[in-house]
């Protein structure tokens, strides 16, 4: 990406990323962490509902339509949407190495527009870790997985504890996420960011 800003690169005794032994198997469909989230859940009639799945390594790969209710300028994607698709794509790679983190930094690059009723093909991987900074980049294409880029983003992440969403979200959804039945369910809800 050019013109990646300093606080996006990884310092020189930054260490490679390595993928958690319990994360999802190559190819497995990530499925939604929580059902009202705007990038992946099914319950938000206008999120992305972005399908994800874990790659090779730590990176993965993940698929969204461009629709209607996602349009800036006429018969174009919303740059804030494409944006959105990318973080949540990032946020993803935290699965992988089985970590709870939230957006810290996203820088991202427009290359081309993108027309409403597109899928958009992205893929996102771990760079870096330092400490509890995760450096990640991501590109999404359209016409295929091979096609040509039409965005870009290199993000930083930042390792937190679940007290971050317990301490911040509102009262009532955090309520009934902890009091959902379904503990696979309950503990996913925290997995990755807001």
């Amino acid at each position: 990406m050019s013109g990646t800003s300093a606080a996006l690169q990884p310092p020189a005794d930054a260490a490679p990323p390595v993928r958690h032994p319990d994360a999802p198997a190559p190819g497995e469909l990530l499925g939604a962490h929580y059902g009202e989230c705007f990038g992946c859940g099914g319950a938000q009639p206008h999120g992305l509902h972005l399908a994800a799945r874990a790659g090779e390594g730590v990176s993965v790969t993940a698929e969204f339509t461009v629709r209607p209710a996602h349009q800036g300028a006429p018969g174009l994607a919303h740059g804030g949407v494409l944006a959105a698709a990318l973080d949540e794509t990032l946020g993803s790679l935290n699965w992988l190495l089985r970590t709870i983190a939230v957006t810290g930094r996203l820088e991202t690059d427009f290359a081309r527009p993108v027309p409403v009723g597109t899928v958009l093909y992205l893929e996102a991987r771990v760079t870096a870790v330092a400490g509890r900074k995760i450096y990640s980049t991501a590109t999404g294409r359209i016409g295929g997985p091979e096609g040509p880029v039409a965005v870009r983003a290199d993000a930083l992440f930042i390792e937190v504890k679940v007290d971050h969403f317990i301490d911040n979200g509102r009262p009532e959804e955090i309520r009934a996420a902890m009091n959902d039945p379904d503990q696979v369910r309950r503990a996913r809800a925290f997995e990755v960011n807001p």
